[in-house]
């Protein structure tokens, strides 16, 4: 009798030390997906070059503002910066109008990600103005 009651607290205290190592393996795992999340930033720092006049200017745009350069309104809706140290990785989503246009004002002449290591990957295709992503903090 007294065996079979030493067995069945053996088999209890088993499975709470089974339970315990599961449930800390999860909480260490949900912490490691946490930590993998990209930094996102708060600014970006975008850099417009005017083919006519041939002149480069560094502009800051706060993520969720509009700014205004020259005819183009430009904003960003979020940017990312990779976690790699040896080869950064930056990326914004940019919504670009041209005021200019009489075509429609709703319409954005570019509407997406843009990536500071390949800006050709999905391209800002515009005649007067090239827009390049520098930073994002």
């Amino acid at each position: 009798m007294r065996l079979k009651k030493n067995i069945l607290v053996g088999r209890i205290n088993f499975f709470i030390i089974l339970l315990y190592f599961i449930f800390i393996n999860i909480i260490s795992s949900t912490k490691a997906l946490e930590n993998q999340e990209a930094p996102e930033g708060k600014f970006i720092e975008i850099k417009i070059l005017d083919k006519v006049s041939s002149k480069n200017n560094l502009l800051k745009i706060k993520i969720g503002e509009e700014k205004k350069y020259k005819n183009l309104l430009i904003k960003s809706l979020k940017c990312k910066n990779s976690e790699f140290d040896d080869n950064p990785e930056i990326t914004a989503y940019l919504q670009v109008i041209d005021l200019a246009s009489n075509n429609n004002d709703e319409v954005f002449v570019f509407n997406g990600w843009t990536f500071s290591s390949g800006p050709t990957i999905n391209p800002f295709d515009h005649p007067v103005y090239d827009i390049w992503l520098m930073k994002c903090y």
